[in-house]
């Protein structure tokens, strides 16, 4: 599948390798894909994020993103779940940051279990990578572009769909930005 990825879908995936590295991560997540996202110029990702999600907003959209890392990757819709439950995700992340110290509950995977080579993708990050085909192909695309990884992002429901979809960065609006580019 790889060799149907743009240039600059490849771009996106070698540069969400490099950020887990350079968090020290074990595993690229589909956070790193959106991160290593933010970082291009140029593309058709880039033009839909730069008008969807101005470069002004990208700090809150990066925030919110580092706000459900400490929730242990609980996505807004989790939390609320578990309170009408009677469970308080705020008091419980608190009360183990309290204790073992801040981002505990971060899950960065960082040296877990990896002493060497490059980090692995996981199971959430190949998700997205396989749904950026399904994407191409719905579009009738003949390559995978970045823009397919984006549009992919948007349709997994967890944390960085929730917080794209937040940021006004859903599926429609990514295919419509597109869209008008492509015109």
């Amino acid at each position: 599948m790889f060799e149907r990825f743009t240039k600059a879908a490849r771009a996106v995936v070698k540069g969400a390798v490099e950020r887990a590295e350079l968090d020290g991560a074990a595993v690229v997540t589909e956070e790193h894909l959106l991160l290593s996202l933010l970082d291009r110029d140029g593309t058709r990702a880039a033009a839909a994020l730069g008008e969807l999600c101005p470069p002004d907003r990208r700090a809150s959209l990066v925030a919110d993103l580092a706000d459900a890392r400490r929730r242990a990757g609980l996505s807004r819709a989790d939390a609320e779940a578990l309170a009408d439950l009677g469970i308080d995700v705020g008091a419980v992340v608190a009360r183990v940051e309290e204790t073992h110290g801040a981002g505990a509950l971060a899950g960065d995977g960082k040296d877990a279990g990896r002493r060497f080579g490059r980090p692995s993708f996981t199971k959430g990050a190949k998700t997205v990578l396989e749904r950026s085909l399904r994407a191409a192909l719905a579009r009738k695309d003949r390559e995978i572009g970045d823009e397919h990884i984006l549009l992919a992002l948007t349709t997994g429901g967890g944390v960085v769909a929730e917080a794209l979809a937040d940021h006004g960065v859903t599926y429609a609006s990514v295919e419509e930005a597109v869209a008008q580019r492509s015109a």
